[in-house]
C-alpha cells in the first residue's frame, strides 16, 4: 500500500460523510448511522473526544441542537482515527466501494475472495436458509446492495458493475419486501450472478415469481437474517 493511501482514502471518506451529515434532515441520526457502521461505542467515541457520553447521545437522539461543522468534522475524524488504530478494517471496506465507483449508500460492501468459495460454505458462514439451486458451485466474491437505492439510482450499465471482477459472485440484496424486483432485474440482464441472497426477508415471504426466475436462470437463491456488520465480518474473515 502506498504510504499516502490511508491519507487519501480518509480525506475522501471525510468529505463523503461530512457532506451526508450536513445535508441530512436529521444530522444526529446520520452521525449515529456512521458510528454504528464503524462499530464504535458511544463511550469510546466520547472518551476519544474528551466529552461526556451524554453529549454524543444527545446529538444522536436529537435532544441537543445539531452540532456545527467543526464538531461534525471532529466526530468523523475520531471515527476514522479509532478505526485506523484498530487496524483500519472499516476504512478498507469503504475504500473498495469508493474505488469501484459506487455510492457507499448503494453498495455496503464489494469484495473479491483470495480463493474460490463453495456456496455451501458461503451459506454456512452467513447462516443462510437455502431456497433453490445448486450449492456445490464456487463463487469468487460478493456484493452487498441496498436494493431500493440500486433500483432507483443505478442504470443498466452501472448494474453490471455490481459484479466487480467476476460474475461468479453472490449478490446480497438488503431492504427487499418480496425479492421479485432484484430477480426481474437479473432476468433482463445478460450477466447472471453465482448466487442471490435476500437479507432480512423470511423465506415464507419470498415471491414465487422470484423463486421461479432463480430456477429458470439457474441462480442459487437463499435468505439470511445475519446483521450486515456481522455478515461483512464473517465474509472477510
Amino acid at each position: 500500500m502506498d504510504e499516502n493511501e490511508p491519507v487519501d482514502i480518509c480525506k475522501r471518506l471525510t468529505e463523503k460523510m461530512a457532506g451526508e451529515v450536513t445535508i441530512s434532515d436529521n444530522p444526529g441520526k446520520t452521525l449515529r448511522k456512521w458510528r454504528r457502521n464503524f462499530e464504535i461505542a458511544q463511550v469510546d467515541l466520547s472518551n476519544f473526544l474528551n466529552v461526556a457520553p451524554s453529549v454524543i447521545s444527545d446529538y444522536e437522539s436529537g435532544r441537543r441542537k445539531s452540532p456545527g461543522t467543526l464538531f461534525i468534522n471532529k466526530i468523523i475524524n475520531a471515527l476514522l482515527t479509532i478505526d485506523l488504530k484498530n487496524g483500519g478494517n472499516k476504512i478498507r471496506i469503504y475504500q473498495s466501494i469508493l474505488d469501484s465507483g459506487f455510492d457507499i449508500n448503494v453498495v455496503y460492501d464489494i469484495h473479491e475472495y483470495s480463493m474460490p468459495l463453495k456456496l455451501d460454505d458461503f451459506a454456512k458462514m452467513i447462516d443462510a436458509e437455502k431456497i433453490t439451486g445448486n450449492f456445490t458451485k464456487m463463487i469468487n466474491g460478493h456484493t452487498i446492495i441496498d436494493s431500493l437505492r440500486a433500483i432507483v439510482e443505478l442504470s443498466s450499465n452501472e448494474f453490471f458493475r455490481l459484479y466487480g471482477w467476476s460474475t461468479e459472485r453472490a449478490l446480497i440484496f438488503t431492504r427487499v419486501s418480496t425479492g421479485k424486483s432484484p430477480l426481474v432485474a437479473i432476468r433482463v440482464t445478460n450477466f447472471k450472478p453465482g448466487a442471490v441472497v435476500f437479507h432480512g426477508l423470511d423465506v415464507s415471504k419470498v415471491d414465487p415469481i422470484a423463486k421461479k426466475i432463480a430456477e429458470i436462470e439457474q441462480v442459487p437463491l437463499m435468505t439470511t437474517d445475519l446483521p450486515i456488520n456481522e455478515l461483512i465480518k464473517a465474509l472477510r474473515s
